[in-house]
């Protein structure tokens, strides 16, 4: 039995950003570049940010298998459901949790972590 061979993207001393195996991408938490935007913006970036990794890995957001949203601030949940649902493919909305936690840094607002389908 051969092993199956990861593939590693911008990898780095602590973590790599997305690793690929056996037909699936998986990614470390994506944050906001801009902290000044508020939190609708901040999604916003982290999603074009997914778009980026998942096209790299040969796969797109129609192919998420689930989504893990942390959000600093429970208030926030109406403004990031705003750029999620903006951003989502009609008809492959993909299982989802969203919790409320403390960020690695205060001025993040959320973060999101996704496995997709290649």
């Amino acid at each position: 039995m051969s092993k199956q061979e990861i593939e590693r993207f911008d990898v780095g001393a602590r973590m790599s950003e997305m690793a690929v195996h056996n037909g699936v991408a998986y990614l470390a938490g994506q944050v906001p570049e801009d902290t000044n935007a508020d939190i609708t913006g901040q999604t916003a970036q982290v999603l074009a940010a997914i778009d980026k990794l998942l096209e790299r890995a040969g796969t797109n957001k129609s192919r998420i298998l689930r989504a893990q949203i942390f959000l600093a601030d429970r208030a926030d949940f109406a403004g990031m459901n705003t750029a999620w649902e903006a951003w989502v493919s009609a008809g492959h909305t993909p299982p989802r949790a969203t919790v409320i936690a403390g960020l690695a840094r205060p001025e993040w607002k959320v973060e999101i972590v996704v496995t997709a389908a290649i």
